[in-house]
């Protein structure tokens, strides 16, 4: 009985393993319980004669205890390998009588028996309660001191009760190539096995019902017809598709709600309780003007999107709106761009003015009582923001042609600076010089280069 007592340690062992593969359900199961050892399979004189006392019960040996343990392991594709190790006691040995079909049990002194098992099954309905097999193998068995390798194979078949634990049922051949009738060698012959199987090692990590493998979701339970994966808001859509798994909401909106009805989900819907057009994110347009209502500053009125939905205001009332209108705050005319356009009487107020500036004798400086003169032309161009002049310096013959040419150009350079500084934009204003080319006057009198000595102002046209 020592050697069961090594049968049930190693089948502890067996049972502490930590099976980490993954194949059908539970990959490792230990069976144990009662074998039963036939001698007759070998010695019939034929094929028949070895079967026809298969359940002849009474020619077995069979141990009235736990006399076997086997532990196994699925490989994949409805195979599985395992060990198994039997002890028996042999007390009745079927022979034959030499040149005879008859048969005879020869009693013997208790004779221990030892096998140890390599198998090899095939399930043929794995999925079944009823899961008959076949399996071949081959192992060493013993009689006391002597022993024989095997070349095994037989059927079985497991009646499961629950998933993890079945009444498994098996028969055995053993062959042996030796003298069948050698005191020192092992017959062939059955062993039959007959016990409980318990298969374990399935991995359920979320303890869901549902192993790792066949779990979409193993570390989070979750239900059976989602592959183990939860559904927290219960919108039958599990959360790993959900993406909004704790509010309920549509499948085809990936499991998020609508709540306005506008067909866009809340999660994508600026104005969720609102509905409101794809185009503006869900959002309401009561004016129509394309920009939402939460972001017009005039929604019951329409207006661009760049004046924040209002209608452009035209301030001046000269019937072109601020957003074109050059001069917003003086009424102008369309034509120029809702700036007040520039008359002829408006340049011969500047010219009146520019006929008077005085200069420093044969400077480009300006004499004292000619700053008031620059300050009411200033005035009148303020008038005019979009307008645009050019000043013209001319002089009298006094001196040289090119003295008098660089003159006039500096002079009217210099009313030119003078309105830059004071005010006037420098694209409106361009200067010339023209020297003496050009009197209005005879330069042989003194009144006569006086008239010729000026600066003209003339309205560029474009």
């Amino acid at each position: 009985m020592k050697h069961l007592n090594k049968l049930f340690v190693a089948a502890l062992m067996a049972m502490s393993l930590n099976a980490q593969a993954q194949d059908e359900d539970n990959p490792w199961a230990i069976s144990f319980g009662v074998n039963a050892v036939s001698t007759r399979f070998g010695s019939g004189s034929d094929l028949q004669n070895n079967f026809d006392k298969y359940f002849k019960t009474e020619e077995w040996n069979v141990l009235p205890s736990v006399s076997y343990i086997n532990v196994s392991r699925h490989v994949g594709s409805n195979f599985s390998f395992g060990l198994t190790g039997s002890v028996n006691k042999i007390d009745k040995m079927v022979q034959r009588t030499v040149g005879t079909n008859s048969h005879y049990i020869k009693h013997v002194d208790d004779l221990t028996y030892y096998g140890v098992d390599g198998i090899i099954k095939y399930s043929i309905m794995p999925k079944s309660w009823f899961n008959p097999y076949v399996h071949v193998g081959g192992g060493y068995t013993w009689l006391d001191e002597q022993g024989n390798g095997t070349v095994n194979g037989g059927i079985g078949i497991n009646f499961w009760f629950t998933e993890n634990v079945g009444l498994t049922l098996q028969s055995t051949y053993k062959h042996t190539f030796e003298d069948q009738f050698g005191e020192a060698n092992v017959p062939r012959h059955i062993q039959h096995f007959a016990g409980l199987t318990f298969k374990f090692g399935g991995k359920d990590t979320d303890k869901d019902g549902i192993y790792d493998k066949d779990d979409a979701c193993p570390e989070i339970a979750g239900l059976p017809q989602f592959q183990g994966c939860p559904d927290t808001d219960g919108d039958g859509i599990p959360d790993k598709d959900d993406a909004c798994p704790e509010i309920a909401g549509l499948a085809q909106f990936q499991g998020c709600p609508d709540t306005d009805g506008d067909g866009i989900a809340d999660k994508d819907d600026a104005c969720p309780d609102v509905a409101g057009p794809a185009s503006l994110q869900g959002c309401p347009d009561t004016d129509g003007d394309g920009i939402a209502d939460k972001n017009d500053k005039c929604p019951d009125v329409k207006g661009p999107k760049e004046n924040g939905g209002c209608p452009w205001p035209d301030t001046d009332g000269d019937g072109v709106l601020d957003k074109d209108d050059l001069c917003p705050d003086v009424k102008g005319t369309v034509a120029n761009r809702g700036c007040p356009e520039v008359s002829e009487e408006v340049v011969k107020r500047l010219n009146d003015y520019a006929k008077t500036i005085l200069f420093n004798s044969g400077k480009a400086t300006f004499k004292d009582e000619t700053y008031v003169v620059l300050e009411n032309m200033n005035k009148i161009l303020k008038e005019y923001p979009n307008s645009k002049f050019i000043l013209e310096g001319h002089t009298d013959s006094d001196g040289s042609n090119a003295l008098n040419q660089t003159l006039s150009e500096n002079r009217a350079a210099a009313v030119k600076t003078w309105l830059i500084e004071h005010g006037i934009a420098s694209d409106r204003l361009r200067s010339v010089g023209f020297g003496e080319t050009k009197p209005i006057a005879s330069n042989k009198t003194a009144k006569g280069k006086a008239e010729n000595r000026r600066v003209e102002v003339k309205l560029i046209k474009e």
